[in-house]
C-alpha cells in the first residue's frame, strides 16, 4: 500500500511531502520511503498564512479563502509528486497549522487548514485529515503525535540496549519521545526550536533571511546570560512531560517583553546565540529530568541543519549517542511526513493509535471514489525502515 502524506508546521516554510510504501509482515510493519520533497508555498499565500498564524486581524472571508487556497496548494503538490513517483492508494493531509490552543491545564484544540476535498478531487483517492482532534477530545495534547511512531520504530533499540532511546524533532517547536525498554513512551513539547530563531532573523533583516543558515550568526554571537535567565523563567519550562505548546506561547512577544525588562537592546548575533542556547538548555533539561539514563538521541527536523544547536546539544550530553534520523533510514527533514503516512496506514486499517494515555482511530476521511477496501491487520508491534541501521 502506498500513502502520500503532507504537512506544514507553524513556520509555514514549505509543504513537506512523502510517499511511503507499506507492507505488513506478521505483527511488524515494513516501510520504504519512495519519494520525499519540500514544496515551497507561493510567497503571497505564505505571507497571508503567517499573518493568520500571528493572529493579525482578519475576517471570515479571508479564513475561507485561506482554507480553499491552502487546500488547492496541497492538491497541486500532491499531484506533482504523484506524476513523478506513481499512483498512491490514499493521502494523509495534516494541513497547515494555524493555532494550537493549550495552557497549563490542558490542550483544548488545534486548528489546521487546507480543505482536503481539493486533494481528493484532484487525485481520486481517499484523504485522511484532521488528525489531531481525536486525541485532544480523548484528553490528550494532540501534539506531539510522534510518540506512537517512535515507540514502534525505536522500541527494539531501547529493549536491546536496556536504556531509553529518545526521538527528538526540532521544528518550530522542539518535542521529545522517550522510548523506554519496557515499551512505554513519554512524549511532549519541550519549548521553542526554530520558531523563535526564524522570527528573530526575519524581523531583523526585513525578511532578507528566513533562517540562520547552519547557525552561523549564532556561532558568531555571545549568549546574553541575563536575557537567557529571563526567558528560562517562563512557567512552561517548569511543567513536567507530557505537555504541549506552540508558536502562540513562544513568539517574539516573549522575547520583546524580556528585552523591555532588561531596558536595553541585544545585537542580532547575541540574540540568536541566546535563543539557540534556550532551545538546547530546555531540551536537554527535559530529557535529563525524564530519562537521565538515555543512551541515544535520534534527531530530525530543520534544526538538525543548525550546526550551532547540534553542537550545544552534543556538548551538554557527552555520554549520549546523538545522531540524525538519517542514520536509521529516515531523512531528518522527512520524519514528520513519514509519521503522518504511518498514522494514516493505521487509521485506514482500523487499528487504534495510542498517543500517551489515549487510544483512538485518528482522522476524518474525505472520499472521492467510494469506500476504500483494504486488507485488515489486527496488531502491529514494531516498524522496520528499509535502509535503517539497528
Amino acid at each position: 500500500m502506498r500513502i502520500l502524506a503532507m504537512q506544514s508546521g507553524t513556520s509555514a516554510d514549505a509543504i513537506d511531502v512523502a510517499v511511503v510504501e507499506f507492507a505488513a509482515e506478521g505483527d511488524r510493519l515494513r516501510l520504504r520511503i519512495v519519494d520525499y520533497r519540500e514544496v515551497a508555498w507561493s510567497a503571497p499565500l505564505r505571507a497571508r498564512l503567517l499573518d493568520a498564524i500571528a493572529s493579525r486581524p482578519t475576517d471570515a472571508g479571508e479564513w475561507t479563502r485561506l482554507n480553499t487556497e491552502a487546500g488547492q496548494a496541497f492538491a497541486q503538490a500532491a499531484a506533482d509528486v504523484v506524476a513523478d513517483a506513481g499512483p498512491v492508494d490514499a493521502v494523509v493531509s495534516h494541513g497547515q497549522t494555524l493555532h494550537h490552543w493549550a495552557d497549563a491545564s490542558a490542550t483544548h484544540g488545534s486548528l489546521q487548514i487546507g480543505q482536503p476535498a481539493w486533494i481528493a478531487e484532484r487525485l481520486g483517492v481517499p484523504v485522511l485529515s484532521d488528525v489531531r482532534a481525536a486525541d485532544i477530545a480523548a484528553g490528550g495534547h494532540g501534539a506531539p503525535l510522534m510518540g506512537f511512531f517512535d515507540a514502534l520504530w525505536l522500541g527494539d533499540v531501547a529493549r536491546s540496549r536496556g536504556v531509553p532511546v529518545v526521538g527528538v524533532n526540532l521544528g518550530g517547536i522542539a518535542n521529545v519521545q522517550i522510548v523506554r525498554p519496557d515499551g512505554t513512551v513519554l512524549a511532549g513539547d519541550t519549548g521553542p526550536a526554530n520558531g523563535l530563531l526564524d522570527a528573530a532573523i526575519q524581523r531583523a533583516t526585513d525578511g532578507r533571511h528566513s533562517f540562520d543558515a547552519d547557525g552561523a550568526h549564532a556561532a558568531a554571537g555571545t549568549v546574553d546570560d541575563a536575557l537567557l535567565d529571563l526567558l528560562l523563567a517562563d512557567e512552561y519550562f517548569v511543567a513536567p512531560l507530557p505537555k504541549s505548546t506552540g508558536r502562540e506561547t513562544f513568539s517574539l512577544a516573549l522575547v520583546d517583553a524580556a528585552l523591555t525588562r532588561l531596558e536595553r537592546d541585544v545585537a542580532l548575533p547575541d540574540l540568536l546565540a541566546t535563543l539557540t542556547a534556550l532551545t538546547a538548555r530546555t531540551l536537554v533539561a527535559a530529557i535529563s529530568d525524564a530519562a537521565p539514563d538515555a543512551g541515544e538521541l535520534v534527531l530530525s527536523g530543520g534544526g538538525v541543519r543548525n550546526l550551532t544547536l547540534m553542537r550545544l546539544i552534543r556538548d551538554a550530553l557527552p555520554e549520549v549517542r546523538v545522531v540524525a534520523s538519517d542514520e536509521r533510514g529516515i531523512p531528518s527533514a522527512a520524519r514528520e511526513a513519514v509519521m503522518f503516512a504511518t498514522l494514516g496506514w493505521f487509521s485506514l486499517h482500523g487499528i487504534p493509535v495510542t498517543v500517551g494515555s489515549t487510544t483512538r482511530i485518528a482522522g476524518t476521511l474525505t472520499l472521492s471514489a467510494g469506500l476504500p477496501r483494504w486488507d485488515t491487520a489486527e496488531k502491529i508491534t514494531a516498524i522496520d525502515v528499509d535502509g535503517g541501521r539497528s
